[in-house]
């Protein structure tokens, strides 16, 4: 999720990298299986935020969002720090400077999606949400077909947000709406800057440093809100669950995939979000699924299965 120098926009830098990617699995063994393993890194991670994200609903009346918020990077950094540690020498002051910024997008894109549903109820906060990743994927995309998956899952998300998770938008407190707004924008960074982490640091070294800024930034704020509710025993445990359903492993995987996939068709496969995200509510937080939310949960996985088939066949071609 991160690219060489601090200025270039992320178009043309995903592209190049997936090109490398594919020259060189290309002449692997068993080059042709492995195409989807991207697209399947990019799924496991959805269903591990999203289920993570509804745990964390139900332990926010414990400790806050800014609570949760703290509970979830401080735990995640440690987790990484202590399985990647990271050696901090030998880096120049743009790797620096990149890693810094994606913590603070990290933290950012954290603080804001939890105080929109603290206010707004989880699948519509994430439909709205994921209009990051989408609108990036129209911005930077240079084909036309990358163009009508993300109008179809557009279709799809809209339709599941009127419909289903409360009500649609006409019911939505107009605050949580913009919290949830601001989280999609700091998503969409947030695929940039984790490219460009991505392929500066070796594995996931960049991720555990920007974890670590997050972490350090979102403490004061969650120690104001919750105060020593953070370190009663059931909410440290849960918290450190959400941690690791909802940063160690999605954005391990996250970055993983960014390393094969360009940023517009991983934007569009941003789309199976709110479909994850309604699941979730309907296993963990009894949230009903109407036979609208059904169709909308159709149109969004066409379209990232169509996201998913236009890269493969340019792979091939």
């Amino acid at each position: 999720m991160s690219a060489p120098s601090p200025a270039p926009a992320p178009a043309p830098s995903a592209p190049s990298t997936t090109a490398a990617a594919t020259t060189s699995s290309s002449t692997a063994p068993g080059a042709g299986t492995s195409r989807f393993g991207p697209v399947a890194l990019v799924v496991s991670a959805g269903l591990s935020v999203q289920f993570g994200a509804a745990l964390a609903v139900m332990i926010m009346p414990r400790a806050g969002a800014a609570g949760v918020v703290t509970l979830r990077l401080a735990a995640a950094a440690i987790v990484l720090l202590l399985i990647c540690r990271p050696k901090v020498r030998g880096y120049a002051r743009a790797d620096w400077t990149t890693v810094v910024v994606f913590g603070i997008t990290m933290a950012a894109m954290n603080g804001l999606f939890y105080q929109a549903v603290d206010r707004i109820p989880l699948g519509p906060a994430v439909t709205l949400e994921v209009l990051g990743p989408l609108a990036l994927s129209v911005v930077v995309s240079r084909r036309l077909v990358n163009l009508l998956w993300a109008g179809l899952a557009l279709a799809g998300i809209v339709l599941l947000s009127g419909h289903g998770g409360g009500g649609g938008f006409g019911s939505l407190d107009l605050v949580g709406a913009a919290f949830a707004l601001g989280a999609g924008a700091m998503w969409a960074a947030y695929i940039v800057f984790s490219a460009r982490t991505g392929r500066r640091f070796p594995q996931a070294d960049g991720l555990a440093l920007a974890m670590a800024v997050a972490a350090v930034l979102s403490l004061p704020l969650g120690i104001i809100e919750a105060g020593p509710a953070l370190l009663v025993p059931s909410t440290l445990a849960l918290g450190i669950g959400v941690a690791i359903m909802s940063s160690v492993l999605p954005y391990t995987l996250e970055m993983l995939a960014l390393r094969r996939l360009p940023a517009p068709t991983f934007a569009i496969l941003m789309s199976l979000e709110p479909a994850i995200a309604a699941t979730a509510g309907f296993l963990v937080l009894h949230q009903a699924l109407s036979a609208l939310d059904a169709l909308a949960i159709a149109l969004v996985i066409a379209a990232s299965m169509g996201a998913v088939r236009s890269q493969t066949t340019r792979k091939r071609g």
